[in-house]
């Protein structure tokens, strides 16, 4: 695919811009890589992007085809990389971002949403699926933010890289010990890349999804006591929706945003506030 018509450091100290109101909002001229866009919040994250007229770059280990006609309605730029994170070292991070930027000549953002979740007691969790969680939640995000970091500082350029915690980064769960801890990890990951690299010009921020209507609570949902006892305590009275997520990161994806370092939002109808 041709390269997009504009050049790389046109929004380079884009702080000066002095830009005002919705305007700050916008992303026009970005190019944002999100992972684990297939479906899901992926897509929604990957759609909202888009309608704040971001061009996408979508990685997963499944086609991305109906995220990609989804953005492309909107008169965005959309591709996809195959690829499987398990395993991601820095050398094959490092090779993701080059390659976004040999095709696109640019990379703005990052957001590392990809992840999956192993539900087991304790006792019985077996070493293969607390690998397995470990690698892909919190592994592949450390590698892909120290590669696009690595070309933010490197092009003297600011950036934006957003990663998804959840409502277990704060609590424990239940049944989900890899989990619970990947995403703990995220949040102590997310300040202490902010910590570092905050006075370069990039802003390391997360979002923590409460309960949303996915496959990961598929099981929960199909159960009406448990549906039961997590909407008693949800404030706002319903399961969390894609759109709930679009306007949070387009927000810490953008200019408004300017400000916002190492700051994990939960996104949760109010959970962790009861």
């Amino acid at each position: 695919m041709r390269k997009l018509g504009w050049g790389r450091d046109m929004w380079n100290n884009s702080s000066d811009r002095q830009l005002k109101g919705l305007e700050s909002f916008q992303l026009r001229g970005k190019v944002a890589l999100v992972t684990g866009a297939a479906r899901g919040i992926g897509k929604a994250i990957a759609v909202g992007l888009a309608e704040a007229e971001a061009d996408l770059v979508l990685i997963d280990r499944i086609s991305c085809s109906h995220t990609i006609q989804e953005i492309q309605t909107l008169g965005r730029q959309a591709v996809e990389l195959t690829r499987d994170l398990s395993g991601l070292s820095g050398d094959k991070a490092q090779d993701i971002i080059s390659r976004v930027v040999a095709q696109f000549g640019q990379v703005d953002i990052l957001v590392n949403n990809a992840g999956i979740i192993r539900r087991t007691p304790t006792l019985e969790f077996s070493e293969t699926d607390w690998k397995e969680v470990m690698d892909i939640n919190l592994s592949s995000v450390f590698y892909l933010s120290q590669a696009i970091a690595g070309y933010f500082i490197k092009n003297k350029k600011s950036g934006k890289i957003i990663n998804l915690a959840s409502v277990l980064s704060f609590q424990g769960g239940l049944q989900v010990p890899s989990y619970a801890a990947s995403k703990s990890g995220i949040l102590g990951l997310t300040r202490a890349m902010a910590n570092e690299w905050a006075h370069q010009g990039i802003n390391v921020n997360a979002i923590a999804p409460g309960y949303f209507k996915t496959e990961v609570t598929a099981g929960i949902r199909s159960d009406p006591d448990r549906t039961k006892a997590v909407l008693d305590r949800i404030p706002a009275g319903r399961w969390g929706e894609d759109n709930d997520l679009k306007g949070p990161v387009v927000f810490l994806a953008s200019e408004a945003s300017q400000y916002l370092h190492g700051t994990v939002i939960p996104i949760d109808g109010g959970w962790l506030s009861r």
